[in-house]
């Protein structure tokens, strides 16, 4: 059991560095989940007023805990486990591992998400679009009864474990490569679908504002989830990837490219969504019932991307072209988000003298079996993405701790505003990651409980295999701290062996 890990690896650029935790940042998330959560959440007028809560959340949630975990994995050199040990000490292994199973426990099902996306990449340069929303929704049901769930789930699972063994220096080579393109196909199907005729209308609709929807705690709440989910906040992702900073990369500077950078391409997503769907339904359809098309998500989240959009493709000109180069967009962003999943789970056991051979194809082969259920059973993936997803609050939690267990003064002077910085960190975040992030963070977790009990599962919410129970939350979170708590000195010790 011979680490191979060089201590003294790292990203070459800055360049290389920013594509990368862009990668980790822009997802599915901005794609698949942005416009429907977006059309979920707005008024009779328009969806601009939930852009605002949900940019208020990028400044008050995401990018304080982006600055945090850059400076905690740049500080550390190590994954989650190794990071927070050398900010509050050994006893507290068990926080560094429950953030990094989380992650973990996400890409079970994230692999599955990513064949999904490289399925359908396929089906569009075969030029086999549906023509309708029944064919659509056939084509949907007839991959999820095939082989094709678990062989593709293999594939980009493996694939990702390829990238990760090769090291920091293939992520940065595979992220220079990936991301641009994904930005250029972004900004092609951008051009494509404001052209459409009707497509105005989607593009008045997203960004018109209707103040009233702010008074519904819901449309607050909504837009502080999505803001974590699509950054990638709190993950441990970022931290991972910043242990391999060079002691000149900024912090701050770089969180805030990475935070807005993102939002930036969800914002030109929903801006494709919302006019292709406009532009093509427009002249048969009211304004009101595409709003239900929209919102309208199908099992575990399908329904716009997976049913509605290669139907809608169908009908444009040069819609199987354009189809392709969305989805193709659509598996490059699924794949560097479940690359730095892999990295984030490879390098915990790296940290614990395994090498990376092991490790790498270790968390790939545990990570196929482990998805298996969930390529199989949309119930199944449903279960985990709401536990697991809901977990990510606790993560982000865990993450303001440990600053304020270090003293937000102190962390901010000596982690983040370091001599090399070249942008100066102010008192404002002591304030944001001190105070108001974990008051999010418990009003969340308290909103999403409550609703589980009443309104996903009231009359089993005590029972852990309901899907949607807050029993099957609590259930599977116990197990993990109760487990994690078990072996804290031997996780602590193990994390050790590297110094």
């Amino acid at each position: 059991m011979i680490n191979k890990e060089n201590p003294q690896e790292s990203f070459v650029s800055r360049w290389g560095l920013l594509l990368s935790m862009l990668g980790i940042a822009v997802g599915t998330g901005n794609i698949w989940r942005f416009p429907r959560i977006a059309a979920q959440n707005s008024g009779e007028d328009g969806a601009g007023a939930f852009l605002v809560a949900w940019v208020v959340f990028l400044v008050v949630w995401s990018i304080p805990l982006i600055i945090a975990e850059y400076a905690i994995g740049r500080h550390g050199k190590k994954g989650t486990v190794g990071s927070i040990i050398s900010i509050l000490g050994a006893k507290f292994a068990w926080m560094g591992g429950f953030i990094g199973f989380v992650a973990m426990a996400i890409m079970f099902y994230y692999s599955v998400v990513t064949a999904w996306c490289f399925y359908y990449f396929g089906i569009t340069i075969s030029g086999s679009l549906p023509n309708d929303v029944a064919a659509s929704t056939e084509l949907w049901n007839t991959f999820q009864g095939s082989k094709w769930p678990t062989l593709l789930h293999a594939a980009a699972i493996f694939g990702g474990a390829f990238v990760v063994w090769k090291g920091v220096s293939s992520i940065e080579k595979i992220s220079k490569v990936l991301i641009p393109a994904l930005l250029l196909i972004v900004i092609i199907s951008l051009i494509r679908a404001v052209t459409l005729e009707g497509s105005f209308v989607g593009i008045q609709y997203l960004f018109t504002p209707d103040w009233s929807t702010l008074s519904n705690p819901t449309v607050w709440l909504e837009a502080l989830t999505q803001n974590a989910w699509d950054t990638g906040a709190g993950w441990g992702l970022i931290l991972t990837y910043a242990a391999y900073m060079r002691s000149t990369d900024s912090v701050t500077k770089n969180a805030f490219v990475t935070g807005i950078g993102n939002n930036i391409v969800s914002l030109m997503a929903a801006v494709i969504i919302f006019s292709t769907v406009f532009g093509t339904l427009g002249s048969t359809l009211s304004n009101s019932e595409i709003l239900d098309v929209m919102k309208t998500s199908g099992p575990a989240s399908t329904g716009l991307t997976f049913i509605w959009m290669p139907k809608l493709f169908y009908s444009i000109p040069g819609g199987p072209i354009f189809a392709s180069i969305f989805f193709l967009g659509l598996s490059f962003a699924a794949f560097t988000s479940l690359m730095s999943m892999i990295a984030l789970s490879t390098r915990i056991f790296v940290d614990m003298g395994f090498n990376r051979t092991l490790s790498a194809f270790g968390v790939a082969t545990v990570g196929f079996i482990i998805g298996l259920p969930s390529a199989r059973n949309l119930d199944f993936f449903a279960n985990q993405d709401f536990v697991w997803g809901l977990a990510l609050m606790v993560s982000g939690a865990f993450i303001s701790y440990t600053v304020i267990k270090y003293g937000i003064p102190d962390f901010r002077n000596n982690l983040v505003n370091t001599s090399t910085s070249d942008m100066y960190l102010g008192r404002w975040w002591d304030f944001l990651i001190g105070k108001i992030v974990p008051i999010q963070g418990i009003v969340l977790l308290t909103w999403w409980i409550w609703r589980s009990a009443t309104e996903f599962s009231p009359n089993t919410w005590y029972d852990p295999f309901d899907p949607y129970s807050v029993a099957t939350v609590f259930t599977q979170w116990t197990v993990l701290i109760i487990l994690l708590l078990i072996f804290n000195k031997r996780l602590a010790r193990a994390n050790s062996y590297n110094g």
